[in-house]
C-alpha cells in the first residue's frame, strides 16, 4: 500500500513537471535588459518618494519581485548596465542597441524589456525605435517610485512590460513605453511631470493604448517608419557625432551656441521660443556656423505642433533644417544619426519628415 502510494504521488508530481513544461513552452520568451533608474532604487524608509538612489537593485531581484511573471512569459535578465537615466550617453545607447539586435535575431528571443530610468526614457525608446532592426516588440519600462516604496509602482509596470513585449498585438508597432497601464510611442512620448505617476504622455496625438486585464489594447499607431524599416545602421559604429542643444528664450545671446561650434559640434539644435523663431542675436551665429558646415536644425522648446519650415525664418535660404513634430531632445538623436549617413541638408529634410 505504502508504496501505491509512493508511485502515486511520484505521478502526480510527473504530471505536473509536464504540465509546467507544455505551459511554459506556450509562453512568449522575453528577456528583460536592466540599465538602472528609479525602477531599480532603494529609499531610506518605505514613504521615500524623492531622494531616493537610483540604480541599486540588480535585474535578478526585479524579476523576483513579480513572480507573476512567470505566467505571461519565460523571462530571462541581463544587466547591461547600473546607472541614473540622467548620466544616459551616445556610448551606452550604442551598447545597449547591439544587444538588442543581437537577441532579436535569435529565434528563441520573442520580445525585449528594457528597465530603465524615467528622466531619458523618451531619447532612450527614440533612439531605439531608430536603430533596432526588428519587428519584434522591445519595450521599454520605468518608475516614479523607488522599489522599496509603500506603493512602488515598479512591480505592475515591469508586469505590463513584460505581458507587452511577449504579445502578439505590439509587433512591427515600434518601441514602446508603458507605464501606468498607458501604451505610448517612443517617438512622440515625453516625460510631462517631474513626480507624478501619469507622467509619461502624448499630449496632442495621444497614447497608443491601454493595458487592462493582462491584455493589450490598441487604438492607433505612429505612421512614421521605424526599427527594421530605417536606413540607420549601428553594428559598426563606435561613436556618434557630436550634436548640442542651444535653448532660446528672452534676451539670448549666442555665447552657448559659438562654444558649442568651437568644441567640434557637427550639428546645432536650436529649440526656440514659438514656431522655432530665431532671436537676432544668435542669427549671424548660426548663419556663420552653417558656413562652417555644422547642420542646424530649428526645433521648438514648447514641445508640441509642427515646426514650419519657412515659417519663422527663411529656411530655404539659410540652409536650414525644421524638425517637424520632434522636441529638441528628439531632433538631436535623429540628426546624430543622420549625419552618419549624410551631411546634405535636403537629405536630413526628408528624414525628419519621415521618421
Amino acid at each position: 500500500m505504502l508504496i501505491k502510494k509512493f508511485f502515486s504521488q511520484i505521478l502526480v508530481l510527473v504530471c505536473l513537471a509536464a504540465a509546467a513544461a507544455a505551459q511554459a513552452q506556450n509562453l512568449p520568451n522575453v528577456v528583460i535588459l536592466a540599465t538602472g533608474g528609479t525602477i531599480a532604487g532603494t529609499g531610506a524608509t518605505t514613504t521615500t518618494t524623492v531622494g531616493y538612489t537610483a540604480a541599486k537593485v540588480g535585474v535578478d531581484a526585479l524579476i523576483a519581485a513579480v513572480p507573476e511573471l512567470k505566467k505571461v512569459a519565460n523571462v530571462r535578465g541581463e544587466q547591461t548596465m547600473q546607472i541614473a537615466s540622467e548620466n544616459m550617453n551616445n556610448d551606452a545607447w550604442l551598447k545597449l542597441a547591439k544587444r538588442i539586435n543581437v537577441l532579436l535575431a535569435q529565434s528563441d528571443v520573442d520580445g525585449i524589456v528594457i528597465t530603465h530610468g524615467t528622466d531619458t526614457i523618451e531619447e532612450t525608446a527614440y533612439f531605439l525605435d531608430l536603430v533596432v532592426k526588428s519587428k519584434k516588440p522591445v519595450v521599454i519600462v520605468g518608475a516614479m517610485r523607488p522599489s522599496t516604496a509603500i506603493s512602488a509602482d515598479g512591480p505592475i509596470n515591469l508586469y505590463n512590460a513584460v505581458l507587452l513585449a511577449g504579445s502578439k498585438e505590439a509587433i512591427g508597432k515600434g518601441v514602446l513605453v508603458t507605464l501606468n497601464d498607458q501604451i505610448n510611442a517612443g517617438r512622440e512620448v515625453t516625460k510631462t511631470n517631474t513626480s507624478t505617476l501619469d507622467t509619461f504622455k502624448t499630449p496632442e496625438l495621444g497614447y497608443l493604448g491601454y493595458i487592462q486585464g493582462s491584455k493589450p489594447f490598441f487604438y492607433r499607431q505612429s505612421t512614421r517608419k521605424n526599427t527594421a524599416d530605417t536606413p540607420f545602421d549601428i553594428t559598426n559604429l563606435d561613436k556618434l557625432p557630436q550634436v548640442d542643444i542651444v535653448y532660446g528664450y528672452a534676451n539670448m545671446n549666442p555665447i552657448a551656441l559659438n562654444a558649442f561650434v568651437a568644441a567640434g559640434a557637427q550639428g546645432i539644435i536650436h529649440a526656440g521660443v514659438g514656431d522655432g523663431s530665431l532671436n537676432n542675436t544668435v542669427v549671424p551665429s548660426l548663419t556663420e556656423a552653417r558656413k562652417k558646415g555644422v547642420v542646424i536644425v530649428r526645433s521648438s522648446r514648447v514641445g508640441q505642433g509642427i515646426v514650419a519650415r519657412n515659417g519663422e525664418a527663411d529656411d530655404d535660404k539659410l540652409d536650414f533644417v525644421v524638425s517637424d513634430t520632434l522636441n529638441a531632445q528628439k531632433a538631436r538623436i535623429l540628426l546624430m544619426l543622420a549625419l552618419t549617413k549624410t551631411t546634405d541638408t535636403k537629405e536630413i529634410q526628408k528624414m525628419f519628415w519621415e521618421y
